[in-house]
């Protein structure tokens, strides 16, 4: 066996790579879908915000009106929130034993929608007692 010398390998083999690069493709993979969620997440907590001032600030424009100028109606927030929306629903309120104190209770519903994203909703909902007979 003279003449004969031991192959010295001084690389990487082409199983070893495939290998490394499938390990590195699922890592990618997997860091991409957490930057999704944390980018969607951070959307639907900038609505949550933004949506709660928005209904809050309405609400008070709404209550300072009157009870009895509350009525259905709808629009938007203007210039400055241009993508956000708003509805304004009403409904007499009734229950058992109350009398005539239900004729002039009613459920005020507000709610603040972006406009690009329909599944974005801010609910608020307080009731009111009307002045009148």
């Amino acid at each position: 066996m003279i003449g004969f010398k031991a192959r010295s390998s001084c690389g990487f083999t082409l199983l070893e790579v495939m290998i490394s690069v499938a390990v590195i493709a699922i890592a990618f993979v997997a860091v991409l879908g957490a930057q999704s969620r944390g980018i969607s997440l951070s959307d639907e907590s900038r609505f949550n915000t933004t949506a709660a001032l928005l209904a809050q600030g309405k609400m008070a424009e709404i209550s300072a009106s009157g009870p009895d100028a509350i009525g259905a109606r709808s629009g938007d927030f203007g210039k400055t929130f241009p993508a956000y929306a708003w509805a304004l629903s009403t409904e007499p309120v009734s229950f058992e034993g109350a009398g005539k104190a239900t004729e002039r209770l009613r459920r005020v519903d507000l709610v603040v929608t972006y406009k690009d994203r329909s599944q974005y909703q801010y609910h608020i909902r307080w009731y009111v007692f009307s002045e009148g007979a």
